[in-house]
């Protein structure tokens, strides 16, 4: 092992110093503990999975990540640590998926939805004039509201399972591409050992 270290053999990856240098402004374990905002959860919070990268925690995380991103409702990160802690995924990587729907991007994202599930329906483009008053705003939601959720629910699932898969080949394809290179490593080492 020591003389591996010595010929370049076994060398830190630069992501995990990258990581080790902002962990610093991360919050501890202890430090989440004695969070009163979080003490409901109790020791759930404190699943090692829900912290942990691995294949079935970022897969998941994705998955869940994507799909509540596409929930037509404000708070989406609600929805989304509930179903984490359920399946026992990555927290921070599925909020940070959900953040991609925000304000800015919310409204293209709906009518993306919405586009779909009118399809999915058969349904006509409604012909409404604008008009800024709450009776026009709930005559229109009587209107949309199934294609919406229907369109959000199909894009969530569609492009979370998407994402579910695509993790899971780069994930295959990345720990097979690190062996080769191990062995590659191996092999020149053991070709110029005396």
């Amino acid at each position: 092992m020591e003389f591996g270290r010595r010929q370049g053999i076994i060398r830190a990856e630069p992501r995990l110093t990258v990581f080790m240098r902002y962990r610093k402004y991360l919050p501890t374990r202890e430090k989440l503990r004695n969070t009163r905002s979080l003490q409901f959860l109790g020791h759930m919070i404190f699943e090692p999975n829900l912290w942990h990268f691995n294949r079935h925690s970022v897969s998941f995380a994705v998955l869940i990540g994507i799909f509540c991103c596409f929930l037509p409702m404000p708070f989406q990160m609600l929805p989304c640590v509930f179903l984490v802690i359920w399946v026992r995924c990555n927290i921070p990587l599925a909020i940070a998926i959900v953040w991609i729907s925000n304000p800015i991007t919310m409204p293209p994202m709906m009518y993306f939805c919405y586009t779909i599930g009118k399809w999915m329906l058969g349904q006509p483009a409604p012909s409404a004039e604008l008009e800024i008053s709450t009776q026009w705003l709930v005559e229109q939601l009587a209107v949309v509201w199934q294609p919406l959720l229907l369109g959000c629910l199909v894009a969530g699932t569609t492009l979370g399972l998407l994402g579910f898969a695509l993790v899971r080949l780069y994930w295959r394809w990345k720990v097979a591409r690190d062996w080769r290179k191990r062995k590659r490593r191996l092999d020149k080492y053991l070709s110029n050992k005396p």
